[in-house]
This record gives C-alpha cells, structure tokens and sequence, in this order.
C-alpha cells in the first residue's frame, strides 16, 4: 500500500509540474515565469483570449524593452494556455523606428479577428496606430493596411509624441465600430465595415484628469469607458447611454499600484461573470518596467456602478464553459 501511496503521489506531483509548464496558473499575478503587461481581454465562445505586451527590461534598464505581444486562452479563468506570439512589431513595415509592442486591443468583425496596436512611426516622429488582420484569435495577424491608421500629425491637441497609443476598439450590437485612444487627451472615430478606414472625423473628448488606456464595454444596454486616471493611475471609469456620450463620471473602481505607475485595465464578461485585468508589480524584482498581468471577478452594484474593486492575491475562483472538455 505504502508503495502504491508514494507511485500515486509522484504522478500527481508529475501532473502538477506539467500544468504549471503549460501556462496553468490560477492565482496573481497569472504568469509568474514572465513579465506582462497591458492586458487585453476577448471572449470567443466559450473561450476568454488575454493579449499582453512582454516587458523584457532587465532590473537596470530605464525604460520600457518590450519586444513583442503574448497571447493566452482560457475556459474557465484559471488554466492559461500560451498561444505565442500573435504579432511582432516588424510586421509593420511603415514602422522602423523604435519598436515597441506598446497596449494592443482585439476585436471580432465578418469571421476575422482584428489587432489595434501602438507602435512608432518610421518617417513621422511619433507615436502611430496600426491595424492587423488574421483569420484566428491566436494569429499570425499580418498588416492589414501596408500603413499607418493614425500618425502623429493627425492629433495635435497635446504637444507630445506619445498621444496616439493604447488604442481600444468596441463594436457595438448595431454593428457600428469605434477605437478610442489617447495619452493626456482621449480621442475616439468611427471605423468603416472594413475595420482599416475611419469612417467621419477623429473625435476628441474633454475628460478632467485622464491619462491613457481608454477601454469599452457594454453591460445590460450601459455603456462603460474605463480608463487611466491621473499619474500614478487609478483606474476610473464613464457611464453613458450612448458610446460616444455624453460621459457621467462613475468613480475609481481600482487604486494604484505601489511601484508601477501604470495599471491599464480590460473588463469582460465570460461565462456569466465579470471581470477586470490589469498589470501590477507584484513578482519578485517587479517594477517599473516589469509588470505583472492580474485578474480580478467583480459584480455590478444593483444601480449598475461597477464598486471598488481590490487586488488580492487568490485571484477569481474557475468558472469553466462549455468549451472545457
């Protein structure tokens, strides 16, 4: 019996070890062997898909080293299976510059998944947006355009280079797409069918103290503008009846970090629950420039308002769908 007790726990130690290198993780922060940042959260069926930029920076670098994007999946918000890397920089050949995989947001549109990201420009100083296509939430997604859909020079409302980055795309039940983006100034367009052209003029918003990571959502026919409040952020949110306003201030619903400046936040619904991402600086040596993606389950307030809502350690319990098999 003893013999058959240590030949059982040593299989079962095995099958742990296994999970652990498949991406299983079901605490915070999600990806203790890595260092993620800027979350981006969509659900396909019955599956959630995490995109995150990978923040490659050594304890002694000064600044962001962020190379490429990571893609995760999920059925039931506890067992993440690495994908790999969707998308390089280099895919972009308008963009030669210093590249960087900066905030990146996905959308389903027609059968294909669409990729808004932040990189920079080769010929026009500055931050610029731009859109890939793939046929599979995990890619690869190739350029979708062979050029930039927002430069520098198109949004002159703040005199920096880095107002056109972490762009959020929504597409709401009518079928109407919009992306919304911005440092210090939040902008937002309508997007054609195609989900590579604007379809009207950029639009922009004035908002007291926002900062970056403009996300949308909708829940129960409200509309949901979180974003990047102040600096360090706190994460705050927008209600509204319309996705283009007019905006009701709604609160923070996250507080900041203690070592990262940042925090940028994605919020879905999957499998009948909500929940929040976000990157914080919780592994060992974190900091700055190497962050850590964390996941928090959230309920609304009977009125609708999202509560505060605090980072824990446990993370959310697992909520498997039908895609677990």
């Amino acid at each position: 019996m003893k013999t058959k007790l240590m030949k059982f726990a040593a299989i079962a130690a095995a099958g742990m070890a296994f999970a652990a290198t498949n991406g299983a993780q079901a605490a915070n922060p999600m990806f203790p062997k890595l260092f993620t940042a800027d979350p981006s959260a969509y659900v396909d069926g019955g599956t959630v898909y995490l995109y995150v930029g990978i923040d490659s920076a050594s304890v002694k670098d000064k600044d962001y080293v962020m190379k490429e994007w990571r893609v995760y999946s999920s059925c039931d918000m506890q067992n993440w299976k690495d994908l790999g890397s969707p998308l390089k920089p280099s895919a972009f050949k308008w963009a030669i510059g210093k590249v960087d995989a900066w905030a990146a947001d996905v959308t389903k549109r027609n059968g294909k998944y669409y990729f808004y990201s932040t990189v920079d420009h080769a010929t026009i100083p500055g931050r610029a947006i731009g859109v890939a296509v793939s046929d599979k939430p995990e890619g690869p997604f190739v350029d979708a355009r062979g050029s930039a859909l927002v430069t520098n020079d198109m949004t002159l409302e703040a005199p920096i280079a880095w107002d056109d980055i972490d762009p959020g795309v929504f597409v709401d039940d009518d079928g109407q797409a919009y992306l919304y983006w911005g440092n210090t100034v939040l902008k937002y367009a309508k997007l054609k069918p195609n989900m590579t052209e604007f379809d009207g003029p950029i639009h922009t918003v004035g908002m007291d103290r926002f900062t970056e990571a403009p996300y949308m959502h909708k829940h129960k026919g409200v509309y949901y503008l979180s974003y990047s409040r102040d600096f360090p952020e706190t994460t705050a949110y927008m209600m509204s009846n319309s996705p283009i306003g007019p905006w009701k201030f709604g609160g923070v619903i996250m507080e900041k970090n203690a070592k990262v400046k940042t925090i940028h936040q994605a919020i879905v619904e999957f499998n009948g629950k909500n929940y929040i991402f976000y990157h914080n600086d919780k592994l060992p040596t974190g900091g700055e420039y190497r962050r850590s993606v964390a996941v928090e389950e959230f309920q609304y307030n009977a009125d609708g308002t999202i509560p505060f809502i605090k980072q824990t350690k446990e993370g959310p319990a697992a909520n498997p769908s039908s895609a677990c098999k």
